[in-house]
């Protein structure tokens, strides 16, 4: 079994209401149900990472080698990509990945902010999230090809955040990252919550496209989620990544559950641990 982790999707709870930072909000209690649904065993875990203090012992005590924070550049949540280079830097178990709404800035500013974010402030990533916009788009909007090429040029992955929750699943279908990785051949792909529910879809475009990765994080434990496992223990062993998607659901939880799901013994270390270290390119 894997010995090595690395997880590949990870907030602090004190980052912003949407995960929980305040007790007695409708946000709190959305997170305390989301983790429910999900199978967390203790639905307020997450109170635990109060400061970065916390939120970082937690990490030490699972063990986790790096977990890989995640901000966000939607109408409803923003996290400057100083904010996460400040949260991350002091921390060798914190990798950052940065964010941006080229529709927000305007691409040639949001070009211009992915450079500084990677080249200035050593971000490891950088996300996006169309579907969560105003209003929702496709993965392939034309809008976001210049952040694709910036990313492909710098050699930093781009991670897409999909899932469920999207305003409407009619832009979060995963034919959108197959048009992606056909016109940016060098660019990593990272597809956050597994496009879930389209599990069969995403794992048909990451079969094609090499480039394509998928990180079903929370809900490789939803119903349907079975094929995930089966691609990672096919031709797709390098493909598949581990993420908790803490806050919502706990990181050492999850981890023995993905244990039990039946990944093959020779697969499981490339999940769990190698398939995030090549990616990022880590040296952890």
């Amino acid at each position: 079994m894997a010995k090595k982790v690395i997880d590949m999707r990870s907030r602090p709870a004190f980052l912003h209401d949407f995960y929980g930072k305040t007790r007695g909000t409708p946000e709190f209690e959305v997170v305390k149900w989301l983790n429910g649904r999900v199978g967390s065993k203790n639905p307020e875990h997450f109170t635990a990472s109060r400061d970065l203090e916390a939120f970082v012992k937690e990490i030490k005590d699972t063990r986790i080698s790096a977990s890989v924070v995640v901000g966000r550049d939607t109408p409803a949540i923003k996290h400057s990509n100083d904010e996460i280079h400040d949260l991350v830097r002091r921390h060798k178990e914190l990798v950052g990945v940065g964010s941006i709404d080229p529709h927000r800035w305007g691409v040639r500013a949001a070009v211009q902010e992915v450079e500084r974010a990677v080249g200035t402030l050593g971000l490891r990533a950088i996300n996006v999230e169309p579907g969560f916009g105003s209003p929702p788009r496709p993965a392939d909007d034309p809008t976001l090809f210049p952040i694709y090429d910036a990313c492909e040029q710098l050699g930093v992955p781009v991670t897409i955040m999909s899932g469920p929750t999207a305003p409407s699943l009619d832009m979060v279908r995963p034919a959108a990252v197959g048009h992606v990785a056909k016109a940016f051949p060098k660019l990593s792909i990272v597809c956050y919550h597994g496009f879930y529910p389209f599990v069969n879809e995403i794992i048909g475009v990451a079969l094609r496209w090499e480039n394509v990765y998928i990180v079903p994080d929370m809900y490789i434990f939803a119903p349907g989620s079975r094929l995930y496992v089966e691609a990672a223990n096919g031709a797709m062993r390098r493909q598949i990544l581990f993420g908790s998607s803490y806050p919502f659901r706990p990181m050492a939880q999850s981890i023995n559950d993905y244990r039990t799901l039946g990944f093959d013994e020779d697969v499981i270390d490339d999940v769990m641990y190698g398939n995030a270290k090549r990616v990022l390119g880590l040296s952890v």
